[in-house]
């Protein structure tokens, strides 16, 4: 790590891991030393003042006020810097990241929707094609609301919490919500972007390293905010492909038939007899109960 970038790391930034990410530590590095150099200058200008302008130096009040330029000159450039930063490095950056995206023919294409207070990652499977999804069709077990008759989502890869991609090539994100605006940030891959319900905001970003990295809501979004994190897990391409086939069989199993003859040993459908029938069902006589003998007498 070069010497200008410590200022980085002292105030907690993590390491870079993405393509691009060196640009933004670029801005960052500039602007916080000048920040610093800002601090430092106002702070001994505040000393000098108080120092030559003290009551002692001067008893009585001067009300003629500044009468020279240097401090318009100083608060000018201060502008002038600011805005070569805004409209020369960062502007120019954003509208890199937004407008020039990766082709789609060796990208990674994921869908990130949040929810309170998860993260649910969607990929579209082998056929590249996604599963149509209506909200009415969510439930607990299809947090997407993915729809089973679309041919399509047969081999759709749905997780929550947990994504992995392959090193060394780009990954387009497409953020929605389900509830409220959220905020998916990847610190080591220098991204973040809001998921707003009923949009679907893209944003890219290609790793350069493997290993497992933080995702956190930049968003205060409910009371489990604190909460909601994931992981974003960078393999290398006989990883990513194994994980691929992992959830491949496992969504194979999920989207399996149930099977039409019950296992041995498991009560054919229907109440099992001797149970204690819900509230308000009308009563029924148990057969294998004893039938009581009549009492002598009767």
């Amino acid at each position: 790590m070069s010497s200008l970038a410590l200022i980085n790391e002292f105030l907690g930034q993590p390491p870079n891991a993405s393509e691009h990410g060196y640009q933004i530590d670029h801005i960052l590095e500039f602007s916080h030393w000048f920040m610093g150099a800002l601090f430092i200058g106002w702070s001994a200008f505040f000393l000098f003042v108080l120092i030559w302008f003290r009551q002692g130096r001067h008893p009585r009040a001067d009300y003629h006020g500044v009468r020279s330029g240097i401090s318009t000159h100083l608060e000018f450039s201060v502008v002038l810097i600011e805005a070569v930063l805004l409209l020369g490095f960062a502007i120019p950056l954003w509208a890199k990241r937004v407008n020039e995206f990766p082709s789609s023919k060796d990208a990674i294409l994921v869908h990130v929707v949040g929810q309170q207070f998860n993260w649910n990652f969607h990929l579209p499977g082998p056929d590249g094609q996604f599963c149509r999804r209506d909200v009415s069709l969510v439930t607990n077990n299809n947090p997407l609301g993915l729809d089973p008759n679309d041919p399509a989502g047969k081999d759709d890869i749905v997780t929550t919490g947990e994504l992995h991609v392959p090193v060394d090539r780009p990954v387009i994100i497409e953020l929605s919500s389900k509830d409220v605006i959220h905020n998916f940030d990847l610190p080591h891959m220098r991204i973040a972007g809001d998921a707003i319900p009923g949009s679907l905001i893209p944003m890219w970003f290609k790793p350069l390293k493997t290993g497992t990295y933080e995702v956190v809501c930049g968003q205060l979004c409910g009371l489990g905010h604190y909460g909601m994190k994931g992981t974003v897990v960078v393999d290398t391409p006989a990883d990513y492909q194994t994980w691929l086939k992992e959830r491949a069989e496992l969504a194979g199993q999920q989207n399996a038939p149930p099977p039409t003859e019950r296992p041995p040993g498991e009560p054919p459908p229907g109440p099992t007899p001797g149970t204690i029938p819900p509230p308000g069902a009308p009563k029924t006589a148990n057969p294998t109960a004893p039938v009581p003998s009549p009492s002598p007498g009767a």
